[in-house]
């Protein structure tokens, strides 16, 4: 009886140290705090009709920056995909960062506030950007940590 609950636990281990992205790999149930600084974006904001680029990021990170650029740069390839940039930094600095790169001006992009913490968590977050790709029907394709080529960036949607 013993071996038998030591072996149960030492196979049990790796599941519980899983991140919770692997566990649930559809669109995670975040709350990101909206531009208007009064309504809020979920999963239920999503079209079942677009693939879903989520983009955890940080107004000051120059990867972050780079990867925006390159993403708008190229904007007209993202037609069929929801790009949903989520960062948990200060309310202020999130609005500058879309000012910067005019990303109200984008109808396929959304830019929230984690204001709960939730997506480092749910992800495991190690460094921004940090990259989730998602299927029209919001299931997990990939994920990517770092400044990814649009071209590359892409190409997983095609998984």
């Amino acid at each position: 009886m013993i071996c038998f609950l030591s072996v149960h636990v030492a196979f049990a281990q790796p599941d519980s140290i899983q991140p919770p992205f692997k566990r649930f790999p559809v669109f995670p149930p975040v709350k990101l705090l909206l531009p208007d600084s009064i309504s809020f974006f979920s999963k239920d904001d999503l079209s079942k009709k677009e693939a879903v680029l989520l983009v955890l990021f940080n107004p000051q990170c120059e990867h972050c920056r780079h990867e925006t650029e390159d993403i708008i740069k190229h904007i007209d390839k993202f037609k069929n995909i929801r790009i949903v940039m989520a960062t948990n930094m200060p309310f202020d600095t999130m609005m500058a960062f879309r000012a910067r790169y005019q990303l109200d001006k984008y109808r396929n992009i959304i830019v929230g506030q984690d204001i709960h913490y939730f997506l480092p968590t749910f992800f495991m977050i190690k460094s921004l950007p940090f990259l989730a790709f998602y299927s029209r029907k919001k299931e997990l394709i990939s994920v990517f940590e770092g400044l990814l080529p649009v071209e590359k960036l892409l190409k997983e949607f095609e998984k």
